[in-house]
């Protein structure tokens, strides 16, 4: 049995699950239609919620004390993913206090089966997969005006977090005894394309530096790697790239 199939059959025990506990049935929903984009009180409060929500997680997420701890690409994500989090928590709250708790549960379900039933490369795309399951789902249901205000403010904070791409840079078969004056030059030359250095790593004995990077709006790896490989031939290693 696939996901979507899950989760069907998952939303149906639990609307019917919720309709016995807070004594509403799927019939009791008010479904707004086109007529909620009207509703222009109802898309501010939304909308405040929404950013409100956005705010506290990115004060989470991107804490200052969080960087010195960063040693991969997955944990220099994780702020995004806070705060993607925060946004899909803020969007079933709107639901549930705005439409019962029937619907609220049944987003609730689903969102949890899906973060733990699919298989997807990062926690970033899980994120990205609930938000995109709930905004099919709320839209389902009735209440177009809300799922289109949450497709709009995910696509405002996907287009804001991908930017500026995280990456991985590692230099290796580095001159033995030079790592510090390669480590010099190496960061110099990627923060003059201007790249962003979330965390440097180097280690002597293997002659190997690992930058953590975030790359500038206006440049390509291909540029930066471009610049890196025109660097003075007697500092020069082996260099690899992982993007996430």
């Amino acid at each position: 049995m696939n996901v979507l199939s899950q989760s069907a059959l998952m939303a149906h025990g639990l609307g019917a699950a919720a309709a016995t506990l807070f004594g509403e049935s799927p019939s009791q929903l008010r479904a707004i239609g086109w007529a909620g984009f009207l509703d222009t009180q109802f898309m501010l409060n939304s909308l405040a919620s929404l950013a409100l929500a956005t705010m506290l997680g990115a004060a989470i997420g991107y804490h200052p004390i969080m960087r010195r701890t960063v040693d991969s690409l997955t944990e220099a994500d994780m702020p995004k993913v806070y705060v993607m989090y925060a946004f899909i928590g803020a969007i079933i709250g709107v639901t549930v206090r705005e439409f019962g708790m029937v619907i609220g549960v049944v987003v609730f379900g689903i969102g949890g089966l899906i973060r733990f039933r699919s298989v997807t490369d990062s926690t970033r795309d899980t994120a990205r997969l609930i938000v995109v399951t709930l905004v099919g789902l709320i839209a389902g249901v009735g209440l177009p005006h809300l799922a289109a205000l949450a497709t709009l403010f995910a696509f405002l904070l996907i287009w804001v977090f991908d930017l500026r791409p995280a990456c991985r840079v590692r230099i290796e078969n580095l001159p033995d005894g030079r790592i510090a004056e390669c480590t010099k030059v190496y960061r110099g030359a990627l923060e003059g394309q201007g790249c962003r250095i979330i965390s440097e790593r180097r280690n002597s004995t293997k002659g190997r530096l690992d930058f953590i990077i975030r790359l500038p709006s206006r440049a390509t790896w291909d540029s930066v790697n471009r610049a890196l490989g025109n660097l003075p031939p007697d500092v020069c290693g082996d260099i690899d790239w992982q993007i996430d």
